[in-house]
């Protein structure tokens, strides 16, 4: 609930290695919340916090490429029992339906399930295990692996990274014009109220004479 809260309290480089640990062990078809610790970790980057940007995503991206590999390794060694045991200890991602919409996804696109598998949390637990499953050969495997990690790991890390820079811009600039409105309208509303006294005191002193005269 609080990644960007804990990963603040720890140094630059414990923040690369839990960002591949995390991304990595994810990969391995453990569901843990890798694209959220990346994007926390990334935007910290973008706040000064003494978090290199480039080196981020290079760690990101080695973590998911390590972490597929080694999955792909196992689940080719596992096979479908693999799956089976999988889907008893971890019933919400890798039951039966979420199995088979992953496998039809291999079967049907390939290479291009590996790749895009790395931007679609399902499949981003499934690639490399499944890859392995299918008997899908290494290096094709491989060869998205590598492809997928860092367009996913480096986009993710440099989009989010820009983004906070430019809200960080926006919010300062923000601050300076939301002042100067607040004056703004502040001396708008001084001025109207002085008006509109002035206008009550000239109607009062101008119906002073008929009173005084009936």
């Amino acid at each position: 609930m609080h990644v960007q809260e804990w990963l603040d309290t720890v140094p630059a480089a414990a923040v690369y290695a839990v960002v591949a640990l995390v991304i990595g062990v994810e990969s391995l078809g453990i569901p843990l919340p890798g694209e959220i610790v990346l994007v926390s970790a990334a935007l910290m980057s973008s706040q000064h916090s003494g978090i290199n940007p480039v080196v981020l995503g290079a760690c990101a991206t080695a973590g998911a490429v390590v972490g597929d590999s080694i999955g792909y390794a196992i689940g080719r060694k596992g096979g479908r029992p693999l799956l089976a045991w999988l889907g008893g200890k971890f019933p919400r991602h890798f039951g039966e339906g979420h199995v088979a919409t992953a496998e039809r996804s291999f079967q049907r696109w390939g290479m291009w399930a590996v790749f895009f598998g790395r931007f679609i949390a399902l499949l981003r637990i499934f690639a490399g295990p499944l890859a392995g499953v299918l008997r899908m050969p290494y290096w094709k495997f491989l060869i998205a692996n590598v492809l997928g990690g860092i367009c996913w790991a480096g986009g993710t890390t440099a989009a989010v990274y820009y983004v906070g820079l430019v809200a960080e811009g926006w919010l300062k600039k923000f601050s300076y014009v939301g002042l100067a409105a607040a004056v703004v309208l502040g001396l708008a509303t001084m001025l109207i109220i002085k008006r509109r006294a002035k206008k009550a005191q000239t109607a009062e002193r101008e119906a002073e004479p008929v009173g005084a005269g009936d």
